[in-house]
């Protein structure tokens, strides 16, 4: 028979066991945070595949870097830090289409667009935009467009337009 001392040694919590749930616990919590900072940070908005550079006026990619259907987004600082986000994507009509991942109208909400399926959607207003209707129709919340040229092997963009657009992603 079990004396009252090995019942209350059944409850009593093992130190070692209590330490490796608090540390389990304490990574996840970062984990989460770290998550939501970067959503928050971000604003909503896809994560940029990469900060882009110009050179001679010019943002060049690889075209090969887009032909997918997948959007791509990318981040442009300008020379004042003021940073512009945009993305790229093959629509289905085979076309290259460039925009600002920010609209005239919920530009300020910093949430900017997410793709499903052929749409983009704004992540502020849920309105969906046909992939073959980027750079075609602008202003309200359409994608605000950008000038995109495909010069051999590149997807070209105008530095200006890029420095332009850091209106639509002011600083917190």
């Amino acid at each position: 028979m079990d004396t009252r001392q090995d019942k209350k040694q059944q409850f009593v919590a093992d130190p070692k066991k209590g330490r490796s749930k608090l540390l389990v616990t304490t990574v996840v919590v970062a984990g989460l945070l770290a998550a939501v900072g970067l959503f928050v940070v971000g604003g909503g908005a896809g994560t940029a595949d990469a900060f882009v550079t110009a050179q001679n006026g010019q943002v060049s990619l690889p075209l090969a870097d887009v032909q997918d259907g997948k959007a791509h987004y990318y981040a442009y600082r300008a020379a004042d830090g003021n940073v512009s986000k945009f993305f790229l994507l093959k629509s289905h009509d085979g076309a290259i289409r460039a925009a600002f991942d920010a609209c005239d109208v919920c530009y300020k909400s910093l949430k900017g667009y997410r793709q499903e399926g052929d749409s983009m959607v704004c992540n502020n207003c849920n309105q969906q935009f046909s992939s073959d209707r980027i750079n075609e129709v602008k202003g309200g919340c359409n994608p605000a467009p950008l000038t995109r040229t495909i010069s051999g092997d590149q997807v070209v963009l105008i530095e200006s337009e890029l420095q332009a657009g850091v209106r639509y992603f002011p600083r917190a």
